[in-house]
């Protein structure tokens, strides 16, 4: 065990792909969550099973001025 399935996977893509569309890296969004560069390094690593909460979802939606949906597949996602 200890990684992700493929939903948070997902979710995890869509956040990077909105972070890129908005010029930030991994060190603004740690700034943004008040938590440590490395911990998103964790969330973005396919062998960390460390995962956004819903309110850090939240959190990130409120900085790009988007919707948390935004973070979610359109689709429902096979494991």
């Amino acid at each position: 065990m200890g990684m992700k399935s493929n939903f948070e996977l997902a979710i995890v893509e869509n956040v990077k792909r909105i972070r890129n569309q908005h010029k930030k890296y991994q060190p603004y969004i740690a700034m943004v969550l008040e938590v440590t560069d490395g911990y998103i390094g964790q969330i973005e690593s396919v062998r960390s099973a460390s995962m956004y909460s819903f309110d850090q979802l939240n959190k990130i939606a409120q900085e790009f001025n988007c919707s948390p949906k935004d973070f979610m597949p359109a689709e429902s996602v096979q494991e």
